[in-house]
């Protein structure tokens, strides 16, 4: 059975003051925005936000029910805390990953608040055309990519017994992306399982430990989006990255000891040829 909320009456069952506690609920935030409803409709937009005033506009005559206004003022409340962040987009039309993922993530809240109902997962309808998508599509390529990927395998193992370049096979023999085909190859080796769909495979395979293709493996479970997965671990990447100056001074001498070793070392080769040369 279908589960609605309420219908939205073009008078309003809601107030602009009662959107915005819901909005606070999803999500506290310190930077002051305001909600209009502009009474009126719009065939461009159902909402916007203009950040110079913080103000989130929602054309509320363009919805049938609370629930889709509720899902607008989400998306336009996603582009405030967007903004009002320590990276905010350079354009304010700017729908960047880190906006989607935020996005997602704070729809998954007002989903288990009980705000947002999720309309994919409460019409059967929709249930069943997902079940369908995912068994006769999304698995089935899974398993066909890593299929893909074994056979690549093959052919950059004979091109490492023949002397032969991979990439040059890839390039102009069978004419495909080089960086496509290596990242196939690469799934076909990580053991992940096929209803995550390719994507979601190449994502996770590019993670370094089992720790963490494990944790991003439970994350899609619990209905993360590609982007939420994404920025969650580039966040964690970038954060790893900002390390203490003198630690990083540090690492780069150790680099430069290393590389004048390995020049001395091969200095001492040339000038041994040189002097066996010479006699």
């Amino acid at each position: 059975m279908l589960a609605q909320a309420p219908f939205f009456l073009q008078d309003g069952l809601m107030n602009s003051d009662q959107i915005k506690s819901l909005l606070l609920q999803v999500e506290p935030c310190d930077e002051y925005f305001s909600v209009v409803l502009s009474g009126k409709e719009s065939r461009k937009v159902n909402g916007l936000y203009k950040p110079e005033e913080h103000e989130i506009v929602l054309h509320n005559k363009n919805f049938k029910s609370e629930n889709l206004m509720i899902y607008t003022a989400i998306h336009e409340y996603a582009h405030h805390l967007h903004f009002c962040s320590s990276d905010p987009p350079k354009s304010t039309r700017s729908h960047t990953r880190r906006f989607w993922s935020l996005f997602h993530s704070l729809l998954k809240k007002a989903e288990e608040q009980g705000i947002y109902i999720n309309i994919f997962e409460q019409d059967h309808r929709f249930t069943e055309l997902t079940e369908e998508i995912r068994s006769r599509f999304i698995t089935p390529h899974g398993n066909l990519m890593q299929e893909f990927g074994r056979v690549l395998q093959r052919a950059q193992e004979l091109c490492d017994e023949t002397g032969a370049r991979f990439e040059d096979y890839v390039d102009r023999v069978l004419q495909l992306d080089r960086r496509e085909m290596k990242r196939m190859v690469q799934v076909s080796s990580s053991g992940l399982p096929a209803e995550i769909g390719y994507d979601n495979m190449k994502a996770v395979a590019q993670l370094k430990t089992a720790e963490e293709q494990q944790e991003a493996l439970n994350a899609l479970k619990s209905g993360y989006s590609q982007d939420m997965l994404k920025e969650e671990f580039s966040s964690r990447r970038n954060n790893r990255e900002t390390e203490d100056p003198l630690d990083k001074l540090a690492k780069e001498k150790q680099r430069i000891i290393n590389t004048i070793e390995k020049l001395n070392k091969r200095l001492e080769e040339i000038e041994s040829e040189i002097t066996s040369s010479a006699v």
